[in-house]
């Protein structure tokens, strides 16, 4: 059996560990320095307090301060941390892995820089120590995975990308339960853009029960799936697009990391809850100081963190404006408070 370590203990990453311990493997959850609270209940009662589960007994928990003690053996590290804890990771890995350990990586989200858009994970690898950057395997996983539906063993499908096959196949081995059910792809880049463009694409999803609550139900009891479906299908749209722009290939854009990831993060969460606030005519940043701001968005996070450098992309003629209507018109809603305004004649150009 194999350890695993778990660094960030929120409810995906504490979810993951359920295959794990069903499959016998011994695991290692360890928390963040946001996660002291977390850490402290697994610790005496075994129950994750968001994620409403217990975990199996025999999940160790420790603090981040003892991550190189839960490393000590370690097979695979599994990076759980938000978007925005993905260079607090690599800074803290950094210490203490060992290069002949992999990291397999559930963050989801892209890097601008105001020049070039990168994945997360080489972000996370560009914040390694420099003698460490070529040696440590980066993998990841992607596709439709709610983290309460993981650890209610509801049957679930995702993707392990990477670039080495076999190592693939052995995580894979590890994960594969009567309910997790696992894919391989090489196709690293494409699986990574496809499950961070999604995000922003349920965010613009999600203004539609917004608009609805404002407009209300027609007098025949009428709703707006026609309206919905309109915009899912212009963001997995501009999702194959970005994909193959950044090197992948279309296939994850239309299988589960692209169409599977962006059809379940729709169906509510986070980014549907935002959509609602802008839906209602609501600014972003009042809805997020008002009603969400500790709350971590990952499709307006997504949209503020890329949307200078997309800009600057489609300035400059690197990306055709034209293919992105939805993510310019997101981008403006969360960046700049502009009112919600679908570019209805600009879609599927």
């Amino acid at each position: 059996m194999a350890k695993i370590v778990i660094l960030g203990a929120g409810v995906m990453g504490s979810a993951f560990s359920i295959p794990l311990t069903d499959n016998g493997h011994s695991v290692a959850l360890v928390g963040t320095h946001l996660d002291g609270d977390i850490i402290e209940e697994v610790h005496e009662s075994h129950v994750h307090p968001r994620l409403k589960s217990r975990l199996d007994d025999t999940v160790m928990p420790y603090t981040w301060d003892r991550l190189g003690e839960a490393l000590e053996g370690a097979d695979l590290v599994v990076q759980g941390v938000n978007s925005n804890g993905v260079i607090w990771a690599a800074d803290r890995l950094g210490e203490v892995l060992s290069t002949n350990v992999p990291v397999l990586a559930l963050t989801k989200g892209l890097h601008g820089d105001g020049e070039r858009l990168s994945t997360l994970p080489e972000l996370f690898r560009s914040h390694l120590p420099a003698d460490m950057q070529n040696k440590v395997s980066l993998n990841a996983v992607g596709g439709p995975s709610i983290a309460g539906e993981l650890a209610a063993r509801r049957h679930t499908c995702v993707v392990l990308t990477g670039t080495d096959e076999a190592r693939l196949k052995q995580f894979a081995d590890w994960l594969r339960t009567p309910y997790y059910h696992i894919w391989t792809s090489t196709d690293f880049v494409g699986v990574e853009v496809a499950v961070a463009m999604k995000n922003v694409y349920a965010l613009a999803v999600g203004l539609v029960i917004g608009l609805l609550e404002k407009e209300g139900e027609a007098d025949n009891g009428a709703v707006m799936y026609n309206l919905s479906a309109a915009i899912y299908a212009q963001g997995l749209n501009e999702i194959a697009y970005m994909v193959n722009y950044m090197g992948g290939q279309q296939r994850s854009a239309y299988t589960l990391p692209g169409a599977g990831d962006l059809y379940v993060t729709a169906q509510g969460g986070r980014n549907c809850r935002m959509g609602r606030y802008l839906g209602l005519g609501m600014p972003y940043s009042e809805a997020k100081a008002k009603h969400m701001a500790d709350i971590t968005i990952e499709g307006a996070e997504l949209a503020a963190s890329i949307g200078p450098t997309v800009k600057n992309l489609i300035n400059n003629g690197e990306l055709d404006g034209q293919a992105l209507p939805l993510l310019q018109t997101m981008i403006d809603i969360v960046r700049h408070d502009a009112p919600v305004e679908i570019p209805w004649d600009a879609f599927f150009a």
